[in-house]
């Protein structure tokens, strides 16, 4: 082993050895504390990214991370003065989004923007802007695209998977039955009301 130590590193001018790294003590071992602001601010960044975020969301987020809540709540802010952070337009946006892609109905909507965090205000006006003949449409659309799957069934059984595929989707019973019925009406009729299109986008 070497004169001078058992430790492994660069030798200095006298001969000795340093320690790997900066020394304990030093400036340049003490580096500065990340300031919880700058790490909230990346965060958030980098979530609103990757898709639209509620500020309830975020700010879980930020939770999850330990940002202490004085600096996480000073960024929220920040980002909502800017528009980084807009709940209303992310409500706006979901609703059209969700009911013309899925056929979700209102009370599904309301349930979804809810669940991330939405006030109650906004998911209410938010839901008002689906106008409930145009609700009363997709449903007929969404009932059009699986009568074909149910012909052959006793009526009540077409009738209760029907109303079960609306109800999963948000429909109340009283529009569900309506438009159930006035479909089955036309299909006997040979006119149905609403064409049986497979470019819808409703999965």
């Amino acid at each position: 082993m070497p004169e001078g130590g058992g430790g492994s590193g660069a030798r200095d001018e006298g001969g000795g050895f340093l320690p790997d790294g900066p020394a304990e003590g030093s400036p340049a071992g003490q580096g500065p504390p990340a300031d919880p602001q700058a790490v909230a601010r990346a965060i958030c960044l980098r979530l609103l990214t990757m898709a639209p975020r509620t500020r309830a969301q975020l700010a879980e987020a930020l939770r999850k991370r330990e940002v202490p809540e004085d600096a996480a709540e000073a960024v929220l802010e920040r980002f909502s003065e800017v528009g980084l952070i807009d709940d209303e337009a992310f409500a706006a946006a979901w609703v059209s989004s969700r009911h013309t892609g899925r056929g979700l109905a209102r009370r599904a909507l309301a349930s979804e923007l809810r669940h991330r965090g939405v006030d109650e205000d906004t998911v209410k006006e938010a839901v008002e802007q689906l106008d409930p003949e145009q609700e009363a449409e997709t449903a007929r659309r969404l009932v059009a695209r699986k009568l074909r799957a149910t012909r052959g069934l006793e009526p009540a059984v077409r009738t209760r998977r029907l109303a079960g595929m609306l109800a999963r989707k948000g429909y109340g019973p009283g529009l569900a039955f309506r438009v159930i019925r006035e479909v089955l009406e036309s299909e006997e009729a040979d006119d149905p009301v609403v064409p049986d299109d497979p470019d819808l986008p409703f999965a």
